[in-house]
């Protein structure tokens, strides 16, 4: 397989997953990262890019090096409130790739042997794809639920300034051979596919964005500098809010800017029925789902998820596609 090819037609850089995972690795070391916590940051990286989500992947390393949370002091994480099924986590300013990788170990622990687990962490930022975590939970046999409390990039309803985080919800249910994955934000557009069509010279859909002024904008840093709108109007601002009270559990009201506060909670099935009685369940609830006659023009069904484990299993072999200049962005970082 060829490592890296270039297409000067569209401005794209194929990368195999070794040169990918190995291009991050490189990139995340040179700018101060441990072994340990590269490697955890690499793997949670290729994996959203192997299932498709090109912004949530290596791009996000340029995200990480700009931003201001990054050139703060980090200290060891460290427990500030520990019970048999429950942690509070400070997260020492470590990026949340990192604590929640280690939340995550730490709630199916607690879940596997209480059969309940909640865990918080606070003083920690950008989690990267809340999907990552619920599925570890779920593939351990887990029920999972996963909310976020972000940085302020969102207007509420009716505002004209962002107090808001984009907020997003993620649910885990175990399943063969795959678990059911369910994972979105709570606003009209996210922050990490904001910064990539910034990088692109893109401009954004209609109507997910107001501008300094209040006024929509379809510019991303416009809209940076202004707000993302909520999804679904008043409906994505109440789930929002939901997310920001779970937050406050998870310690958000600890941070001095009062905004991020991740929340995992697991617990398992047969508190009620038996894992087995339940994937039966979910797989027979699935394709009655996938079975229901279509509307014209639509070839199937797709339920949340199944596309990006179709895109993991094809990716995991022919590699990962980036734009060149973020490829470029990526070796300039690694040998600076």
């Amino acid at each position: 397989m060829t490592t890296v090819a270039t297409d000067t037609r569209d401005h794209r850089v194929h990368l195999s997953v070794h040169a990918a995972w190995q291009l991050s690795q490189t990139t995340l070391l040179r700018i101060g990262y441990t072994e340990e916590n590269a490697s955890i940051v690499s793997d949670h990286l290729m994996a959203a890019a192997l299932c498709g989500y090109e912004y949530s992947g290596l791009p996000k390393i340029l995200e990480i090096a700009e931003s201001a949370k990054a050139r703060q002091p980090t200290s060891p994480m460290q427990v500030l409130k520990e019970t048999s099924v429950s942690t509070l986590f400070d997260g020492g300013n470590h990026v949340g790739m990192v604590t929640l990788a280690h939340a995550t170990n730490t709630v199916i622990e607690k879940a596997q042997a209480h059969g309940f687990g909640l865990v918080g962490v606070t003083n920690s930022w950008m989690s990267g794809r809340s999907a990552y975590y619920v599925e570890k939970i779920a593939r351990a046999g887990l029920m999972a639920i996963h909310t976020v409390s972000s940085a302020s990039l969102v207007a509420p309803h009716g505002g004209a300034k962002a107090s808001m985080g984009t907020n997003p919800i993620a649910f885990g249910f175990p399943g063969d051979p795959n678990p059911l994955i369910i994972d979105m934000g709570t606003s009209a557009f996210m922050a990490t596919e904001l910064g990539l069509y910034k990088r692109r010279g893109e401009l954004l859909p209609e109507g997910v964005a107001i501008d300094r002024d209040g006024q929509p904008t379809r510019d991303p840093e416009e809209a940076r500098l202004g707000a993302l709108l909520s999804l679904a109007g008043h409906k994505g601002f109440a789930l929002s809010m939901a997310m920001k009270a779970f937050g406050i559990l998870a310690g958000s009201h600890l941070n001095a800017a009062k905004d991020y506060g991740f929340l995992l909670i697991a617990f398992k099935p047969d508190l009620l029925i038996s894992l087995d009685e339940y994937k039966a369940a979910l797989a027979d609830m699935i394709a009655r789902v996938k079975s229901t006659p279509r509307l014209p023009g639509v070839d199937e069904i797709r339920i949340p998820s199944e596309n990006s484990f179709r895109n993991f299993d094809a990716n995991s072999q022919s590699g990962i596609v980036i734009d060149r200049h973020i490829h470029e962005s990526l070796l300039a970082l690694g040998a600076a």
